[in-house]
């Protein structure tokens, strides 16, 4: 076995030098069926591609060739938390905190350099199909054999199935109460699994999308506190490993073996120290006895586990033991782990931006079986799949001894092109190898008057709401390199090519293509990509020519090409003229009257002060002098200068939203602008300077450095209640406003030092705490640290935890320590999430807390839940009631009590009580209606 970590496999800022930037988290890493490439899901927001060749032979990597990195994909806008290869390898799914699923294809004709970075593309995938749907990260997805049906799953605590062939929305599953953080198929293609937060695995059919099973006992102790929950099937169809399960009411780590039709978890693999993130089986069954029968007794499979505690296990499970343990192969947790086609390589992805590699040879895994065995031996299931779409068909799959040898990606998806019209563009020669046959070709660059691109916009990608008749959804430019196709071509076939003897053979398609489309021709790419050997290319191709020649018309057109009045003007604005100079950030040291009673420090007066709006490319920009220059006020959108204004004094804080633009000054006056620069209030003059601004929608937040706070609606000129003093919440010594933020709806956010975080009711006229340190000791519910998510509640406990001193957890606790604090948590969760408006977070926390109600069997608090949500039994909406409203952040409350119900329905002490009210909230509907 080989070991290797490639340093080159980085998610990285291309737009800075390797020694601006660091690495950043690799959440996921998948290889492609044929195993030339790898694609790998970073916190950069994109997808890469990298050739496996240069990983795995020295001298590839040395020699540059083929080239190490192939492809960068940039349409996400948030971190990338998955990426899988359909089975075929025609497509490249990839799922990402933006909650969208993206479907990529291949397009011969992309290939380029990356906007906006060094970065060139030798392949270019596009995006075929944007899949919405989710409400929250999307953290698993998987392809179920044969690419039938594509399945997600996310922190909305949902799984949504697609069709693998329409991309179309197939089925919601929305019975997790909790992040569902894995996805997996059985190979036979009868079921789907799914691991959630809720510390359960739920085991769905896919004949009708109905739950199958429902396992919880290995996971009710496991910590909540994981990225993923990715768990693996095994190739025989017989067993799921799960991660993230414990043994000894949590005190040992393990990862639970499920076994099939039993749906129970009798086998554990352990020896872990931290919790197990992700399990992976090895595609390949194995055989005991080598020369023995194909029976289920002399059958075992490989499975491999990667877990916080930075090592990697691999067991078979002929064996008590594992196979191979790595320990501290990372410096942080193992976020994936995929193995090759093939059965014999296995990479390894971390959050701390590296991957790594192990590469087996064939003796070390002993017994390892060919595809046709496992096939064979999944047919004595019986399971018949559903019939394939009319008029569609994913071509080749990847079984045994097909992997073509010289690896090439399967073709792009099928385009509507004569051979005319790629002949007029290209040209090829073609070669006969000596005794061969293999066909080789080559490609002869010809010169092009006009060279014109294309821009793919986010709206020229099909949606899986829209229906299309084409399958690829979007208009790709005539390849620059195609392998020509044969006379057989004619009649519908693909070509076929010799291939030099290896152990893989060419692939045969299982499945006629029944596409009205012209069945794709096999096409190649730059000797550069090819996996099979070394090749020469003739003609160096520069995919973006920045230069020209003599005679030519490359290039920008001429400014004298417009004349007179025909030049396009642009319009007039502020300041527009003028142009952009870098400005040295650095404090300017400034006079100021002691006159006020600081609680608060005063935010230093800078050269240079920016805030970017949220969801754009536009910058509010602050400028101050030194000297007696007024401070300069300008925003930005691009590198054009929209508007600019002067002020008075100098500028110490400013913020920016998608509504409009603040701007604080020293003499604790603030200017408040419109997007088009326009002063839309009166100049406020605050009791002190600002020390702390920020804004969201339509809502601005003021803190003085007296600890007067205002929150005020720009859009309707008002405050949201009168300005109160933080003095009362910096009572502790050395209390200090760690971070001052504000919500849509105008409720601030104050974090403290003291490990508490506040809002203010406007109701109460009162501070009320939103989340407390004091959770973490006991709760079982307490996030704690996590990654980035755009849940409120959960990013400001995940801010606690990071600010707290570390204590001691071995603490002698009370009897009801746990159940306490753990309902006490989720109370105050509620009522937090209430203040701030966070109906997904409401409802999340809710569904715990009936969780948890259940599991205590606690009648009387239930009961109370329940007539809370259901209101007055006689309760007419067309009356107005005092004491009961019948929405809560703006979700139904009655609607909210019958996913409670269903709650309480599936515990053992609530049942009778669930199945009661179930009725009566079953007859007020109806009467309701009538």
């Amino acid at each position: 076995m080989r070991f290797i970590k490639p340093a080159w496999v980085t998610h990285k800022d291309a737009a800075k030098s390797d020694q601006d930037t660091k690495r950043q988290s690799i959440f996921s890493v998948h290889v492609h069926p044929d195993g030339s490439r790898i694609a790998t899901g970073g916190l950069d927001a994109k997808v890469r591609i990298w050739s496996t060749k240069p990983i795995l032979n020295a001298a590839s990597e040395g020699s540059g060739r083929p080239p190490k990195s192939l492809c960068t994909l940039s349409m996400h806008t948030g971190p990338v938390l998955t990426v899988r290869w359909a089975h075929s390898g025609r497509w490249l799914a990839s799922g990402s905190d933006d909650e969208i699923i993206m479907i990529w294809d291949l397009d011969p004709s992309g290939r380029g350099k990356v906007f906006g970075s060094n970065e060139v593309n030798i392949e270019a995938w596009k995006p075929m199909k944007r899949l919405p749907g989710h409400e929250s990260d999307v953290t698993d997805i998987a392809w179920a054999p044969e690419d039938r049906y594509l399945a997600s799953v996310g922190l909305d605590s949902k799984v949504i199935v697609w069709c693998g062939y329409t991309l179309e929305r197939i089925r919601k599953l929305d019975q997790h109460n909790g992040f569902v953080k894995g996805v997996c198929f059985d190979p036979v293609g009868e079921f789907m699994a799914t691991q959630s937060d809720d510390k359960s695995v739920k085991i769905w059919r896919t004949t009708d999308w109905e739950l199958e099973a429902e396992i919880r006992k290995p996971f009710e102790d496991s910590p909540g506190s994981t990225f993923f929950r990715r768990l693996s099937w095994s190739p025989d169809g017989a067993h799921i490993t799960a991660s993230n399960a414990t043994n000894n009411r949590g005190f040992v780590f393990i990862a639970a073996v499920i076994t099939r039709g039993l749906w129970t978890s009798e086998i554990s693999l352990v020896g872990h120290e931290n919790t197990v993130e992700v399990a992976a089986y090895n595609p390949h069954i194995f055989l005991r006895n080598s020369s023995g029968p194909l029976v289920t007794s002399n059958i075992c499979s490989v499975v491999a586990l990667g877990a916080d505690d930075r090592s990697i296990s691999i067991w078979q499970t002929k064996s008590a033991r594992p196979l191979i343990v790595a320990r501290e192969v990372f410096e942080r947790q193992i976020m994936d782990l995929s193995w090759s086609r093939d059965g014999l390589t296995l990479y390894a992805a971390s959050s701390d931006g590296t991957i790594a590699v192990f590469d087996f040879d064939p003796e070390e895994l002993d017994g390892i079986a060919p595809f046709s065995a496992q096939q064979q031996y999944l047919q004595k299931f019986g399971f018949v799949p559903p019939p394939v779409p009319e008029g569609y068909s994913h071509g080749t799959f990847y079984g045994d001894n097909n992997i073509p040898s010289s690896r090439i990606t399967p073709p792009p998806s099928p385009q509507s092109r004569t051979m005319e019209q790629l002949q007029s563009q290209t040209e090829f020669r073609s070669d006969t190898a000596n005794g061969g046959g293999e066909q080789i070709n080559r490609l002869v660059a010809k010169k092009s008057n006009k060279k014109r691109v294309k821009p793919l916009l986010i709206s020229d990608i099909p949606s899986a709401s829209t229906s299309d008749n084409t399958i690829n959804g979007a208009t790709t430019q005539v390849p620059l390199s195609v392998v020509s196709q044969p006379p057989s071509s004619a009649n519908g076939a693909g070509p076929t090519f010799a291939r030099p003897e290896s152990r893989y053979s060419i692939p045969k398609s299982r499945h006629p293509s029944h596409s009205t489309s012209p069945a794709p021709s096999m096409r190649g790419f730059d000797a550069d990509v090819e996996m099979g050997g070394p090749k020469e290319m003739d003609v160096p191709i520069d995919v973006i020519d920045t230069s020209s020649s003599p005679g030519t018309t490359r290039g920008k057109r001429k400014a004298s090409a417009l004349e007179g009045d025909d030049r396009p003007t642009r319009p007039r604005t502020l300041g527009g003229d003028r142009p952009r100079d870098a400005v040295a950030v650095r404090e300017i040291v400034s006079r100021r009257h002691e006159r006020w009673h600081d609680l608060l420090p005063v935010p230093p007066v800078l050269t240079f002060l920016s805030a970017k709006v949220d969801g754009s490319e536009d910058v509010l920009e602050g400028r101050n002098a030194e000297g007696d220059s007024p401070s300069e006020v300008t925003f930005v959108s691009g590198k054009q200068t929209q508007w600019l204004d002067y002020v008075q004094f100098p500028i110490i804080a400013l913020t920016a939203s998608q509504a409009f633009c603040a701007v604080a000054m020293q003499d604790g006056s603030v200017n408040v602008y419109s997007h088009t620069g326009r002063r839309i209030m009166p100049t406020m003059t605050l009791d002190a300077p600002c020390s702390m601004i920020h804004s969201c929608k339509t809502s601005l937040l003021l803190l003085t450095i007296t600890g007067q706070l205002s929150s005020i609606n720009v859009k309707s000129q008002s405050a949201y209640f009168p300005s109160p003093s933080i003095g009362p919440l910096l009572h502790a010594p050395d209390s200090k406003v760690l971070a001052a933020g504000v919500r849509h709806n105008g409720a601030p956010v104050l974090q403290i030092s003291s490990g508490v975080a506040y809002t203010y009711d406007a109701q109460l006229l009162q501070w009320t705490k939103l989340s407390d340190e004091w959770w973490s000791e006991g709760s079982d519910v307490w996030q704690g640290r996590q990654r980035p998510t755009k849940d409120v509640i959960a990013s400001i406990e995940s801010a606690i935890t990071a600010n707290a001193d570390d204590k001691a957890v071995n603490k002698e606790r009370p009897e009801w320590w746990n159940a306490a604090l753990t309902l006490g948590h989720l109370e105050s969760k509620l009522h937090a999430a209430k203040a701030l408006d966070c109906p997904s977070e409401y409802k999340q926390a809710l569904l715990q807390y009936a969780k948890k109600l259940a599991d205590e069997g606690f009648r009387a608090k239930a009961e109370e839940l329940i007539k809370d949500l259901f209101g007055p039994v006689y309760w007419n909406p067309t009356r107005k009631e005092e004491f009961w409203s019948p929405t809560i952040v703006g979700l139904t409350k009655r609607d909210l009590l019958r996913e409670v119900l269903s709650v309480f329905a599936r515990s053992k002490t609530l049942t009778k009580l669930a199945l009661d009210w179930q009725d009566t909230l079953r007859k007020a509907s109806n009467e309701e209606q009538l």
